[in-house]
Formats: C-alpha cells, structure tokens, sequence
C-alpha cells in the first residue's frame, strides 16, 4: 500500500470517521489529494463490505425523505384527497381511518388490489373507503370511468358501489355495449347513464382528480393514501393493515 504523509493519514481518518460536510478536501495539497484517493481506493478494496454498507444507508435516508415528502403532499392536498364531493364513499363512512385509491378498471394490479381492499374492510370495519376514478392506461379506461361515474350521478351511490364492483370483476374489452349491459343487469336506466358519460359534469371528476394526482407525483395505478402515507403501487393484506394500523398508533 502506497505509504501517506501525516497530513493525509489524518486527512483519511477524519473522512472516515466524520460527516461527508464536515471533511475539507480542499485544504489539502495537489500530493495529499493524490495519496488520500489512492488510500481510500485500497481501503474500500479491501473491505468492500463499506460501500453496502453507505448504499444500505443512503437509500434509508432517501426513503425516509421520500416518505416524509409524501406526508406533506398528503396534508397540502388533503381537502380533494378525503372529501372531494365527486368520490364515492364506501367502507364505513364514519371510520377512524381514510383509505383513498386511485383506480384504473382497466389495471391488473388494481384488480388484485380490490381482493386486498375488501378483505381489509370486511376484517376491520373502521376504515372509510373513498375511490379515486384515475383512467390512465386505455381508451377502454377512460370509457369504463366515464361509465361508473355517470351512473354515480344518474343512480346514486349503491348503483355506483354495484357497478364498480361489476367492472372490478369484469374480463376482457370493455366497449360501450357491454357497459350497457352492465346496467341493465344492474337494473339502471343504461340510455340515460350513456347521455350523461360525456358531459361536463362527468369530465370535471375525471379531471380533478387527474390533477390531484399530478400535484401528489402519482403516475400508476392502485395508488393509495392511508391516512397521513402516501403507497404507490400494490401492497399484500398484510401490508395494508400494518399501514392502517400505523396510522390508528
């Protein structure tokens, strides 16, 4: 190993043993800083375990600010997150806990996500349920959404719970006669939910909620706020009740 003057022993102790904003390389001379890259060099070659170590423990620091970047796009946007009017509200309306999804009928994950999210409402029965319409993937999303939202406003909310329980099950293409006859299943006048998909009313909720998720870095599907946490992507049973608990402590 290269031998180093005093200077630069010291200067690698110091870098070793104190924070990156507390070690001043610039203070150093042209041969210091030669000797100190070369000692470093040797040193991480010889116990390499150090840098998965400073990987391990930098990606904590950066999930940590992550999450607590989250929490502040949680509260800042928390009026249209839990009570925009245009969501349907579901689970148990005066529960202790908000769970808030943003879904695409459309979204393989989202329909895996339904699986998880009913058993942790059956199991629980304290968790408010609020359904974001979030149709990003297909024109056949977009259709489906537009869909479940009319009949929210032409039938009222069981009609809506009914029907998006239907399109969470529903396989394969979804094109406007099979949305027609959806309703009729449904018992819904289908003519006057299909007159109303493509008003403003409609297309207001579609885009308040598109803006909402831009605001929140939200660009897939299930996304979900729990309380004050923010989960981007799918998560097990488990998983799910850990974060509502989480959120009760």
């Amino acid at each position: 190993m290269t031998r180093l003057s005093l200077a630069a022993l010291f200067a690698l102790s110091t870098a070793l043993a104190l924070p990156a904003q507390a070690f001043d390389l610039g203070a150093m001379s042209a041969d210091e800083k030669a000797q100190f890259g070369t000692a470093v060099r040797d040193y991480l070659m010889e116990n390499p375990e150090v840098l998965v170590e400073a990987i391990n423990k930098l990606e904590e620091r950066q999930q940590a600010q992550a999450a607590q970047n989250d929490k502040v796009l949680v509260q800042t946007n928390a009026q249209d997150i839990f009570d925009f009017a245009g969501d349907w509200v579901g689970g148990n309306p005066d529960g202790d806990v908000t769970m808030v999804e943003f879904i695409d009928y459309k979204c393989s994950y989202c329909k895996k996500a339904y699986q998880v999210v009913d058993e942790v409402l059956k199991k629980d029965g304290k968790i408010r349920f609020v359904v974001k319409e979030f149709p990003i993937l297909s024109d056949q999303s977009v259709l489906a959404a537009r869909f479940a939202v009319a009949v929210r406003q032409v039938a009222g909310d069981a009609a809506y719970e009914a029907v998006h329980n239907a399109l969470m099950d529903l396989r394969g293409d979804i094109t406007l006669d099979s949305l027609k006859r959806l309703a009729e299943a449904q018992k819904i006048n289908a003519d006057a939910v299909v007159a109303k998909m493509n008003t403003e009313e409609v297309t207001a909720v579609l885009r308040t909620n598109a803006q909402l998720a831009e605001r929140m870095g939200i660009a897939g599907t299930p996304a979900f706020v729990v309380g004050g946490q923010l989960l981007r992507g799918y998560a097990p049973t488990e998983t799910m009740q850990q974060i509502v608990a989480q959120e009760r402590g």
